[in-house]
């Protein structure tokens, strides 16, 4: 068993200053005093909270989830312990047939093998989308919504982005949701009309995939997707990078859509790393100044570190340290539905020891040190 001491300790919507957290594999409890030969972490003033969840990345250190291969996996997966990540779905990307099975059969093989940040499941991001909003995905693989792209890997997908409006969404949206309801249906990439959104709200989506991005844009007679999603009590994240959303949109969105807000990164392989010449889902990205761009000027996905996204959050919004960091724990726990995002007795000792301004100071994982500052 172990224990953190000098802990400002985020829990139960607030902040213990005065406890001891006690952990083994699991979070065993708060105490006053350290009990006898317990191994002793102190963190100096720090905060400690449950790890971060990312629901969407496609990679980050040079890795990327389409590289098809366990070595890529590994080091997405240790890469994010600086970023406070200990947990996280590898996200997929448009491409061909082909090159999609051959991602989703290595996370089926090669998930449970990962030494870092665990592997929680799959997002599949596409390639059930709209043309017409495919963003930086590759049009060229768009394709219907169908279950022979998906059927042998059931139980490590756990969240789809779709665009419901497109032919043969409707049929799939409700057969999932009455099948595999631990999938979780989210709206994106897609230009569905407000009328067209609430519907498949109705079929069984209930999220959307990084609100205002890759989606028609709200309008006062045409309020689309973020209307629908404004207007309902559907969950919804978003990159807050400054680049893909505005320091004021950050403010708005967490003011109306609170405890169903969640915070991704969206990042690519450049996350980590160095500005370049990158790749993303076979298309070349270039990375300066914090942003990832295709040739023709398109955001390709995003270099943000979760750590600096939340402090993003609390610089440029109103909210506390307690709501910030639940953005990122908490909410996404509750959404996939497991026994991680809160430190609570008897979840997973998914563990970050942070500073004010979110600098990583450790990083535990099911109560093993990953990372060390």
């Amino acid at each position: 068993m172990q224990a953190i001491i000098n802990a400002k300790i985020l829990v139960d919507d607030g902040i213990l200053a005065n406890k001891i957290l006690l952990f083994d594999e699991n979070i065993v409890g708060f105490v006053e005093e350290v009990p006898e030969g317990v191994e002793i972490l102190d963190a100096k003033g720090a905060y400690v909270s449950a790890g971060f969840i990312d629901l969407h990345i496609h990679g980050s250190g040079g890795a990327d989830v389409m590289d098809a291969t366990p070595e890529a996996l590994e080091k997405l997966s240790t890469t994010l312990l600086q970023t406070g990540t200990t947990s996280f779905l590898a996200t997929t990307m448009t491409m061909s047939t082909s090159d999609i099975d051959n991602a989703l059969q290595n996370i089926q093989t090669h998930a449970s093998e990962v030494s870092g940040a665990s592997i929680l499941g799959i997002h599949l991001e596409g390639p059930f989308i709209n043309v017409q909003k495919h963003g930086a995905q590759d049009k060229e693989y768009v394709q219907a919504a169908n279950f022979e792209l998906i059927e042998n890997y059931m139980n490590e997908v756990k969240m789809i982005t779709l665009a419901p409006e497109m032919a043969g969404s409707e049929d799939f949206i409700k057969r999932l949701t009455k099948e595999y309801p631990h999938i979780i249906l989210s709206i994106g990439h897609s230009d569905a009309s407000y009328e067209e959104s609430k519907k498949s709200f109705f079929w069984g989506v209930s999220h959307a995939t990084h609100l205002f991005n890759a989606m028609n844009p709200y309008h006062h007679r045409k309020p689309g997707i973020v209307g629908a999603v404004l207007d309902s009590d559907v969950t919804c994240d978003i990159i807050p990078d400054l680049v893909h959303t505005h320091p004021s949109t950050l403010e708005l969105i967490q003011k109306v859509k609170k405890e169903k807000l969640i915070l991704i990164t969206d990042a690519m392989r450049a996350g980590c790393m160095k500005c370049g010449t990158y790749d993303l889902g076979g298309r070349s990205v270039e990375v300066s100044d914090g942003k990832a761009v295709l040739e023709d000027g398109t955001l390709a996905g995003s270099v943000l570190k979760m750590n600096e996204a939340l402090d993003n959050m609390i610089r440029y919004t109103s909210m506390s340290m307690v709501e910030v960091v639940n953005t990122v724990t908490k909410h996404p726990a509750q959404k996939l539905g497991i026994n991680k995002g809160e430190l609570r007795v008897g979840h997973d000792a998914d563990i970050v020891i942070f500073d004010e301004t979110f600098n990583i100071f450790y990083s535990i994982v099911c109560g093993d040190l990953k990372y060390k500052r």
